[in-house]
């Protein structure tokens, strides 16, 4: 069973920001991460589910001519709402997922440290879900911490290994560290480096 709402709203009861992710080296520098492996500098329409405290919203709101959010906390979605105030292209709201999911498509879709509050039925319902919604030449991204977490089935790891066998798609790139891995699978399999003729 995937985790319940409840846990997130306890985890926003009182406290704006449960993971650090704005006072944490770690938490700024795999932002920084996370963007620099973006393949392309802009995209039309990105999506982003479980933003939690919209830190890393803001990153991609710089990126994109449109971005959808969700979270499942009410008050995570206030708080991105805050952090986007001044990004009339971006839109949040409360979801529960993957029951809920948007009908339109992405050229990106960012999972960041959200799949493994799934479990793995729930997991694979999001996948057929972002393969549905990916653009034909669309990618995704994702990044989990790779140690085990309190009440969870997958680890990171896990999480990444059920990404790459549903997702059938070209990995484009893949960054592993002893906290977290972060990689990226493209519609499209040409690097940046093809698609400027360097190769």
């Amino acid at each position: 069973m995937s985790v319940d709402d409840s846990v997130f709203d306890q985890l926003f009861a009182g406290n704006d920001d449960p993971w650090a992710m704005h006072q944490r080296w770690y938490e700024q520098r795999k932002r920084a991460l996370l963007a620099a492996c973006l393949p392309r500098a802009r995209y039309a329409s990105v999506f982003e589910p479980g933003c939690a405290n919209g830190a890393t919203s803001q990153v991609l709101a710089a990126r994109c001519d449109r971005l959808l959010c969700c979270d499942t906390a009410a008050r995570a979605v206030a708080l991105t709402r805050q952090q986007l105030a001044d990004a009339p292209h971006a839109r949040v709201e409360q979801w529960r997922l993957p029951a809920q999911w948007p009908a339109q498509r992405f050229d990106l879709i960012v999972l960041n440290e959200l799949c493994y509050y799934l479990d793995p039925a729930d997991l694979a319902q999001l996948i057929r879900a972002c393969r549905h919604s990916l653009t034909a030449d669309g990618q995704l991204l994702a990044c989990h911490w790779r140690a085990p977490i309190d009440g969870c089935s997958l680890d990171g790891d896990g999480v990444h290994r059920q990404l790459d066998e549903g997702l059938g798609m070209t990995a484009l790139l893949e960054h592993r560290e002893k906290d977290f891995v972060l990689q990226l699978w493209s519609r499209d399999p040409l690097s940046v480096a093809e698609h400027e003729g360097l190769r």
